[in-house]
């Protein structure tokens, strides 16, 4: 399950390159959300570089030591960003694959 979840992981970088929603320096946001100035993709600058900068990382590292959240809601984030007062079209893939991400975590729960 931990290479499947790593597979998706990939697969979500590689969709925000493909997209261009992939910053190639990106600000230091682990550091706000360690220190508790950033909680929620809300407090970020963009939902792309919370998705980059804080949600990739934290994941990869939870997948590697196994410490995932029974739960995941990525996916209906990204439906909100993307798809619920405008349709931003190019994201769709996107928000599909967090979607398969979000299940994936359900199904390693089980």
């Amino acid at each position: 399950m931990d290479q499947l979840l790593e597979l998706k992981l990939d697969a979500i970088e590689a969709e925000m390159k493909r997209i261009s929603f992939w910053v190639e320096n990106p600000p230091d946001l682990q550091a706000k959300y360690a220190s508790g100035e950033m909680k929620t993709y809300l407090d970020a600058p963009s939902f792309e570089l919370w998705l980059q900068c804080v949600f990739l990382p934290n994941a990869r590292r939870a997948v590697q030591s196994r410490t995932l959240p029974r739960d995941s809601h990525v996916g209906v984030m990204a439906m909100r960003q993307y798809d619920y007062h405008s349709i931003v079209s190019e994201a769709l893939p996107l928000v599909r694959l967090l979607h398969d991400f979000d299940d994936a975590v359900r199904a390693a729960a089980r």
